[in-house]
């Protein structure tokens, strides 16, 4: 009975925490706006404030690629599904797509009135949304590069905006204090309020059944999509919350904030599991790997680090 128990003891652990530094990934020249791992965990690509994306690789650290065509600082950028295809979005409104193996710029999509804060692929890889600080989020094919619809229903500016696990639904989050899921297809949607400042992101659970949102209120916070009701509010942070993701287990949420710290918390029992210390200024994106085992963070101090 004893080693069963120490066993499952033992599961939890990897699963949940005990992440610790492997190694800074590289740096950039100004603060660091966004990072993702690709779907095979082998490169990172990072967005910054230099105006730059870059793509790194993972194991030896150094830089691949460095794309810049943007003219102003660029918040996100992202892989497609094959990983072939990078996204990335700025403040000079545009949304651009870049070959992974040349680095080389495939073209422009241009549509939106203001800056662009988020962009993502839908899971065939067909499909872009992106957020705006123009209030809307439009929905483009990846293949032409061709305006397919506008989504209206924030009234300030969106920080953030995802597809559901099966693509049916979106979740975006703005500075008007609320979440709005959004039918893809219908554009029908259900608006979720209970922060008490700008919500700077949200994210579907594996399951598509919750989103986790964070905020600069500080505050974490998981929804439920069946009863369109809150579920808990993850207090530790001390700052500002710039970002929070569900580890692909479903069982753990990592959070990164203003307050310089990455945390992971318990989703059941809405306990901080471990803090992760290592940044010297804000820590302002993270990124989960395919299997959960690496967590990829971006800062202030224009560094990424890297966690496992």
């Amino acid at each position: 009975k004893k080693k069963k128990k120490k066993q499952k003891k033992k599961k939890k652990k990897k699963q949940a925490k005990y992440f610790a530094q492997i190694k800074s990934v590289g740096k950039h020249l100004d603060y660091v706006r966004s990072v993702k791992f690709s779907p095979d965990a082998t490169k990172i690509v990072s967005s910054s404030c230099d105006r730059t994306v870059v793509l790194w690789d993972v194991q030896s650290g150094k830089e691949i690629h460095v794309m810049n065509e943007h003219s102003n600082i660029v918040n996100c950028a992202q892989f497609s599904p094959d990983g072939n295809t990078i996204v990335s979005c700025s403040d000079d409104k545009t949304i651009r797509l870049w070959d992974v193996h040349s680095g080389q710029k495939i073209r422009n999509l241009e549509g939106h009135s203001r800056a662009v804060t988020s962009v993502r692929f839908s899971s065939d890889g067909n499909t872009i949304v992106s957020s705006s600080y123009d209030r809307t989020l439009r929905l483009w094919n990846a293949q032409s590069g061709k305006y397919i619809r506008r989504f209206k229903g924030h009234t300030d500016w969106i920080n953030d905006v995802q597809f559901s696990p099966n693509d049916q639904m979106l979740v975006s989050a703005s500075n008007d204090l609320s979440i709005i899921v959004w039918g893809s297809r219908s554009g029908q949607k259900c608006k979720f309020v209970g922060h008490s400042n700008y919500v700077t992101r949200a994210q579907f659970s594996p399951d598509g059944k919750f989103v986790v949102s964070s905020s600069w209120d500080s505050t974490v916070r998981i929804w439920d999509l069946q009863t369109s009701q809150g579920l808990k509010i993850l207090h530790g942070h001390l700052s500002g919350v710039f970002d929070a993701k569900f580890l692909p287990c479903g069982q753990t949420i990592v959070s990164c904030s203003r307050d310089n710290t990455i945390r992971l918390w318990n989703v059941k029992t809405g306990q901080e599991t471990d803090k992760l210390e290592g940044h010297t200024d804000r820590v302002s994106g993270l990124d989960i790997s395919f299997d959960g085992r690496m967590i990829v963070s971006g800062s202030y101090d224009n560094t990424i680090l890297l966690w496992g």
